[in-house]
């Protein structure tokens, strides 16, 4: 188990790893709350006050519209509203590396905020395709 992350039940189907939506929602919510932490702790300094709160902004933004995805009226909406979770995820995974690159905070130390950061962002995206797939079979 990674430090930090609640451990999740998932199942493998059809190729690939089901986890429900209560699931996806703590561990976005974990996301969220790790960056917090995170940018508590970086040094006060200018430049890591300015990319602290891109970084806090988009790592909580994940949470929350997930969130709102699994409140969406249509498959279309769904989709929209994870393409958004996709987009806030990959954008974490940006500036979590700018911080690494830019000498703010250990590689070693964001290890495993990285991996879960590009796990969720992965099943997003598998998410997104798998829903884009099953709504053009119905059309």
């Amino acid at each position: 188990m990674r430090a930090g992350v609640p451990p999740v039940e998932q199942t493998f189907q059809d190729g690939f790893w089901i986890v429900n939506e209560k699931q996806f929602k703590d561990r976005t919510k974990q996301l969220g709350l790790r960056v917090i932490y995170l940018v508590e702790a970086l040094p006060q300094t200018r430049t890591a006050d300015v990319i602290g709160k891109q970084v806090l902004r988009s790592a909580t933004s994940v949470g929350a519209n997930y969130r709102a995805a699994c409140r969406a009226k249509s498959t279309a909406d769904l989709i929209a509203k994870l393409s958004i979770v996709e987009e806030e995820a990959d954008e974490t995974l940006y500036w979590l590396e700018i911080l690494v690159e830019a000498g703010m905070i250990s590689a070693d130390k964001l290890t495993n905020l990285m991996q879960e950061t590009a796990e969720i962002l992965a099943m997003t995206v598998a998410s997104i395709k798998t829903l884009k797939e099953k709504h053009k079979s119905k059309i």
